[in-house]
């Protein structure tokens, strides 16, 4: 049988960027797989990742609007929009699509029911528990009961996508390749304006909230803030071993997510739901650590390796979609 894959690897040899990850470079994988006759092996990661269980689950888990019903952003949206905008930089720039790709789709697998404030609650059980770090859990150990079997590169792009409130959008000394920076960067592109168009639609914001001076530079519509953002992004990227943005847009785009942390995510109404979530989390947590035979063992794959209750309550608790927690709180209230 022909070996498609060979074409592909000798395609992105001749138009990739010198400083883009091509596929024939990966370190592999943790359990080495038999190469694929049509796809390299960043186009198998992307398809492991869209087939997985923990993917579909992301439609049903929020982004940040909780206890909503309606047309307002899920994990799952917003995992389309970040790969959406990286692959454009992506194109632009030369890299490798299909590396994009799968890091974007994945970058979120770990989250929780009802986003960073389902998060915020399990830690008060389990203290290191980080999306990103779980999410790397998911495509090593629990999808499947075995894992993905991703390469290296996706991994890693998993792990470093995260910023946390006070991290850096653009790290030029950061040692991970292009396509992970890449990610890094549009993940917050992509939630700063998406969630913007959500709290305007919650009513937590209007338009005219947006401080004058950053939508002077940035852009007043969706559409115009990340092309602006995007476009400085490959402007300043081109040519270079590292993602970069101009010094006045990433000032700009700094200054509006701290504008959103201080507005949405901290604000009254964000912060009731906040509790409310807690409340369901909390009741969760303690229901299933005195009750583990009732973890639905069909659907939610285990690891095999669990020292105690707390780390298995917890990663069945993150598996759980916002409807799944409700109907469980339901139920046991």
């Amino acid at each position: 049988m022909r070996e498609f894959r060979l074409d592909i690897e000798e395609r992105e040899k001749s138009y990739m960027s010198q400083y883009a990850a091509l596929s024939v470079n990966s370190k592999g994988c943790e359990h080495p797989r038999e190469k694929d006759s049509i796809r390299t092996i960043y186009m198998q990661d992307r398809d492991r990742v869209i087939h997985s269980q923990y993917f579909r689950r992301l439609k049903d888990k929020a982004q940040v609007i909780m206890l909503s019903i309606g047309d307002f952003r899920t994990r799952l949206t917003h995992t389309l929009e970040v790969m959406q905008i990286s692959k454009t930089i992506a194109r632009a720039l030369r890299l490798n699509e299909d590396l994009i790709e799968a890091i974007a789709l994945a970058h979120d697998l770990g989250h929780t029911p009802f986003g960073h404030a389902g998060e915020s609650a399990i830690r008060q059980y389990y203290p290191s528990f980080h999306h990103a770090t779980h999410s790397v859990r998911v495509v090593e150990r629990l999808e499947k009961g075995t894992g993905l079997n991703l390469s290296f590169e996706t991994r890693e792009g998993i792990l470093r996508h995260t910023k946390g409130k006070n991290g850096k959008i653009v790290d030029k000394n950061s040692n991970i390749t292009l396509e992970a920076q890449v990610v890094r960067v549009c993940d917050c592109i992509a939630y700063i304006n998406h969630d913007i168009d959500d709290a305007i639609k919650y009513n937590i914001l209007k338009e005219e909230d947006l401080p004058k001076d950053i939508v002077d530079i940035l852009g007043l519509r969706h559409s115009e803030r990340i092309n602006t953002m995007a476009l400085s992004v490959i402007s300043e990227s081109m040519h270079k071993d590292y993602i970069d943005m101009s010094s006045d847009i990433l000032e700009a785009t700094e200054a509006l997510r701290m504008f959103m942390f201080k507005n949405v995510y901290f604000c009254d109404m964000i912060q009731d739901d906040t509790e409310k979530v807690k409340k369901i989390i909390t009741r969760l947590f303690d229901y299933f650590l005195d009750n583990i035979d009732k973890i639905d063992n069909v659907h939610f794959y285990q690891a095999s390796d669990y020292t105690n209750d707390i780390e298995r309550v917890k990663d069945f608790i993150a598996y759980l979609t916002d409807l799944d927690a409700i109907k469980y709180y339901d139920i046991i209230s």
